[in-house]
């Protein structure tokens, strides 16, 4: 298993758009890590938007249907801009919880909306 923090870069690529969908656009790069699965906190470095703090998602979002590993960043206080084509380098720093199947797409929002005010008190506290 790779240590905190750990490095990752790719190209952002197209999925399917669910998390723009559901208010969290994401930037989703195809790479290979032995990170677990789960949501961590992190940075992104976005073409010309440098260190943004950002939410990462490592793994299946089969909640949503899908069966392929992936990760992706919602970067946040940023508008939903087109990244696809650009380098996207994530800093990883600390893991916040595991991945796993939600009953609904309500309680994977629930969840979602829990981990960004966790995350925004998390960067708070790191300034």
């Amino acid at each position: 298993m790779t240590d905190l923090p750990a490095q990752l870069s790719g190209i952002v690529t197209r999925y399917k758009g669910n998390g723009r969908k559901l208010g969290y656009p994401t930037a989703n790069i195809h790479v290979q890590t032995d990170l677990a699965d789960g949501v961590y906190f992190g940075f992104a470095d976005l073409a010309d938007r440098l260190q943004q703090p950002a939410l990462i998602f490592i793994g299946v979002p089969t909640t949503m249907g899908d069966t392929e590993r992936r990760v992706e960043a919602h970067v946040l206080g940023l508008p939903d801009i087109d990244y696809y084509g650009k380098e996207l380098s994530l800093r990883v720093e600390v893991f916040h919880r595991a991945n796993k199947t939600f009953a609904s797409i309500d309680e994977l929002l629930a969840v979602m909306h829990d981990d960004e005010a966790q995350a925004r008190t998390w960067f708070a506290q790191q300034a």
